[in-house]
C-alpha cells in the first residue's frame, strides 16, 4: 500500500498537468481562431473602403469632366468676356438659336476692339448697327462657315475661297504663320465649343456688296 499510492498519486497528477496543457493549447487555438477573423474582418472591410473610395473618385472626376465641357459657341463668346459686342449683335440679330444649335459652325470673331474699329470707319454707333438687323445679319452671317474647320486645316487652304452661312465666300491667306481671313488677321485659334470652334480674328468682315 505504500508504494501503490505514491505511483497513483503521481499518475493522477500527470493526467491532470496533461488536460491543462491541452485546455492551454484549446484556448491557443481558439485565440488563434478568433485573431485570423478578426484580421478577415478588417482586411474586408478595408477592401471595402478601398472600393468606395475609388468609386467616389470616380464619380468625382466625371462630374470633373462634365463641369470642363464647353458650352456653345454663344456661351463661349459670352464667358469669354472679349466679345461682347458680337454677342449683342448676335442677339439683335436673332442669331442665338442658330448658334446655339447642333452645328457644328466654324465662327471667325471679331473682339470688341474690332468691332470699335469698325464702327468708327463705318461712321456708325454701335446702337444704330444693332438696329439695323438685316445688314446685322448679313455681315455676322458672313463670319460663319458650315461645319468645324480647326486651324491644321485653315493653315492649308491658301488662296481658297470659303463658303459663308451668308453665301458668300472668304478668302484664307497663309504667310508663314500669320493667317489672314479676307483683310483680318487671325489672332487666336480652336477655342473649342460644343458645337463647333472659334477663331478670333482682329477686324470686322464686311460681305461683297449687292
Amino acid at each position: 500500500m505504500t508504494t501503490r499510492f505514491p505511483r497513483f498519486f503521481v499518475a493522477l497528477l500527470a493526467l491532470v498537468l496533461v488536460a491543462a496543457a491541452c485546455g492551454d493549447d484549446a484556448t491557443e487555438d481558439s485565440s488563434d481562431a478568433s485573431a485570423s477573423a478578426s484580421e478577415a474582418a478588417t482586411d474586408e472591410a478595408s477592401d471595402e473602403a478601398m472600393e468606395e473610395e475609388s468609386d467616389e473618385a470616380m464619380e468625382e472626376e466625371s462630374d470633373e469632366a462634365m463641369a470642363e465641357e464647353p458650352g456653345t459657341i454663344v456661351d463661349v463668346a459670352v464667358a469669354n468676356g472679349s466679345f461682347t459686342t458680337l454677342v449683342a449683335a448676335v442677339e439683335a440679330a436673332g442669331l442665338v438659336e442658330t448658334l446655339s444649335g447642333e452645328g457644328p459652325f466654324t465662327v471667325f470673331a471679331p473682339t470688341d476692339d474690332a468691332f470699335a474699329a469698325a464702327l468708327e470707319a463705318l461712321g456708325l454707333t454701335a446702337e444704330e448697327l444693332l438696329a439695323d438687323t438685316e445688314t446685322l445679319t448679313s455681315i455676322l452671317t458672313y463670319h460663319v462657315v458650315s461645319g468645324e474647320v480647326p486651324s491644321s486645316e485653315v493653315v492649308t487652304l491658301d488662296g481658297a475661297s470659303v463658303a459663308t452661312v451668308n453665301g458668300a465666300e472668304i478668302t484664307i491667306g497663309v504667310d508663314g504663320d500669320t493667317v489672314t481671313v479676307d483683310d483680318a488677321t487671325v489672332t487666336a485659334v480652336d477655342v473649342e465649343a460644343s458645337n463647333g470652334v472659334i477663331h478670333v480674328i482682329d477686324s470686322v468682315l464686311l460681305p461683297p456688296a449687292g
